[in-house]
């Protein structure tokens, strides 16, 4: 281990060696040494190396540590990692580092030569961008937010892979943070999300008629997409099925197969989704005279079976049901199953929303599908056309509409009555 005394680094220095075991000795007599070691991760010679103690016993004789300053350090157990900076990617290329932070930036405006000098050094020296730097000269840090309910839901769990995957082609991080459709936790979650200097948030609103949220996230300087449902009365774009159009092809397919009490089964009605999705079945029961049988009392598995038991022992039992949530399908289908209803014999089944199980079950259950990872895709590149315009002109001068709007397919399957042969 070696020393170097002195004043300042410049001065006429005393160079003395101290060993491993004496540098332990001084921790446990002098404890200002071993709280700095304890700091440092356990580096005794760093700590020796950054303190200056009075007093401490010299291990070299003729040499006085009173009121001295240890200017360097050099160990052979112990080595720092440096990471490679622009000048040196600058130097190894040729250029200077404006050019190499061009490179870095995209490569705008920089000869096509000298980029492939340049990306080859950065990779022969390992060189990583700093975006902390970044962040500190008011650039962007690369993330983005995506608030969504629940990871647990499929629909939003392939949403978030495709627009990870957007986010990734752009040289992004996509940061998934739940709400479980509570206002207020979203409102604290964009809060946390604005405080670590995302670029940009996408969004499934917990209550798309929420003027806080709505107040709040027109007041941010980054930019917004409303994904699944929008919000209301703002201009924030949105990318959304059309969730009208669905049920009212699920009810009136339904309909065709003979059924004339069929029960619309739900929960959440504050959700954009769901409202839309009793509208459509509304309106497909009322134009073929059949009466409005609406039960939105469905939370979970015991409520959904409570709601199928009651609804099958009534005077009128119901020829069909159609679910508007594919978690309320599944409580539904498992709730039939357990009370022996034969479905479709007995009892007709369509559910909104296609989940992974839906065609391997006996019977195979009928849904509606919404294209999902379109929705998670095309909301990620309105926010990253979005970026991209405010960067080249300082606002928004995206080229999409306000809002999208998504078609839906009827996936016919066992539980409505198809034959084998029409799915």
């Amino acid at each position: 281990m070696r020393f170097v005394h002195g004043n300042d680094t410049t001065s006429d220095n005393v160079v003395f060696t101290v060993t491993v075991p004496e540098l332990r000795y001084f921790a446990e007599h002098f404890p200002i040494i071993a709280c700095a070691a304890k700091q440092l991760r356990g580096s005794l010679p760093a700590a020796a190396a950054l303190l200056a103690i009075p007093g401490c016993f010299s291990p070299c004789p003729g040499i006085d540590l009173l009121h001295a300053s240890i200017f360097l350090v050099r160990s052979d157990m112990t080595t720092r990692s440096k990471h490679p900076t622009v000048s040196e990617v600058a130097r190894l290329a040729g250029v200077g580092t404006t050019t190499v932070s061009r490179v870095i930036n995209g490569g705008e405006r920089v000869d096509p030569k000298t980029l492939e000098r340049v990306n080859r050094a950065i990779e022969e020296l390992g060189y990583m961008p700093n975006n902390a730097a970044r962040i500190l000269r008011g650039g962007r840090t690369r993330t983005i937010g995506l608030l969504i309910p629940s990871i647990a839901d499929p629909f939003f769990s392939s949403c978030a892979e495709a627009a990870q995957a957007i986010a990734r082609a752009n040289d992004s991080l996509l940061i998934v943070i739940t709400t479980q459709n509570d206002p207020h936790t979203e409102i604290e979650n964009v809060n946390v999300l604005m405080r670590h200097r995302a670029d940009g948030l996408i969004i499934a609103p917990a209550n798309s008629q929420s003027q806080t949220l709505r107040d709040l996230l027109q007041r941010l300087a980054v930019p917004v997409v409303a994904m699944d449902r929008p919000l209301s009365g703002s201009r924030i774009p949105s990318v959304v099925a059309d969730n009208f159009a669905g049920a009212q092809a699920a009810t009136r397919h339904l309909i065709e197969h003979g059924c004339r009490r069929i029960v619309c089964l739900t929960g959440e009605t504050t959700l954009y989704t769901i409202r839309e999705r009793i509208r459509g079945y509304r309106k497909a029961v009322e134009s073929a005279g059949l009466p409005c049988i609406l039960d939105t009392s469905i939370r979970n598995y015991k409520s959904a079976e409570y709601a199928v038991e009651s609804m099958m022992a009534g005077a009128e039992p119901p020829d069909a049901i159609f679910t508007l949530k594919n978690s309320t399908t599944i409580f539904t289908f498992e709730a039939l199953q357990k009370l022996r209803i034969a479905v479709p014999k007995s009892l007709k089944l369509v559910g909104y929303d296609d989940f992974e199980l839906a065609s391997t079950v006996r019977p195979s259950i009928t849904v509606i599908q919404q294209p999902v990872d379109e929705i998670g895709r095309i909301a990620a590149e309105i926010l990253f056309e979005d970026l991209a315009a405010r960067e080249g002109h300082g606002q928004a001068q995206t080229s999409r509409t306000q809002q999208v709007q998504l078609g839906t397919r009827l996936i016919r399957r066992s539980s409505c009555g198809c034959p084998v042969s029409a799915i």
